[in-house]
């Protein structure tokens, strides 16, 4: 039976919270800390805006997952830092261990790829070739941010014997993921623009 919204939300939900907690493990930090590394280091596998975050952590600080403490700063607001707790760790370790579900694509621009021959070809190629220049230069955030994480260690050497190897990983991922993305958009774009120049030399008199 399919699952309702409410259900689809609610396991959305859960799964920030262990993403939050994944986060926290690099130690201490701000909601505003969180919402940066989202934005980078997590953003290849986990989206969230700001909001979602804020509002996760008053949530898992009142069922003892991570624990808060208000900082006071001269000429600023006082922020709140968040730890990860003890039975944060153990949340943590029980999700770890449970089974992985399938992971699914919903790409409204593969939905136009696969209606191109009856839609406006120019309009899909300029989204290809769009999507193409946002990879590329997500491409070049992975690449500064793995070579950050592994500092004067080749990559090799790194994922044989460096520090924190599980942020390094998903970056990894994120960074072919992008490549990839970048090289299927580029090349249909080309097929495209190919069979779109025949068929105007076949339609012109």
């Amino acid at each position: 039976m399919e699952a309702s919204a409410a259900e689809r939300a609610g396991r959305a939900i859960v799964a920030l919270r262990h993403a939050v907690l994944a986060a926290l493990l690099d130690g201490e930090s701000s909601g505003y800390q969180l919402a940066k590394t989202f934005d980078l280091g997590m953003a290849n596998f986990w989206h969230a805006v700001p909001q979602q975050l804020y509002l996760e952590l008053a949530k898992m600080e009142k069922s003892g997952l991570v624990e808060g403490r208000n900082v006071v700063q001269e000429s600023r607001p006082t922020k709140r830092l968040f730890t990860i707790t003890g039975a944060g760790l153990a949340e943590l370790e029980r999700f770890a261990a449970a089974p992985v579900k399938p992971s699914f694509v919903r790409d409204d621009l593969l939905v136009k790829v696969q209606a191109v021959d009856s839609v406006s070809v120019k309009a899909v190629i300029e989204q290809l070739e769009e999507r193409a220049a946002i990879a590329a230069a997500k491409i070049d955030i992975f690449t500064r941010f793995l070579h950050g994480l592994r500092g004067d260690l080749d990559e090799q050497a790194f994922l044989t014997s460096g520090d924190k190897i599980g942020p390094y990983l998903t970056c990894l991922r994120g960074l072919r993921f992008e490549q990839e993305h970048a090289d299927w958009c580029n090349e249909t774009s080309r097929v495209l623009r190919a069979r779109q120049a025949i068929t105007q030399e076949d339609a012109a008199p």
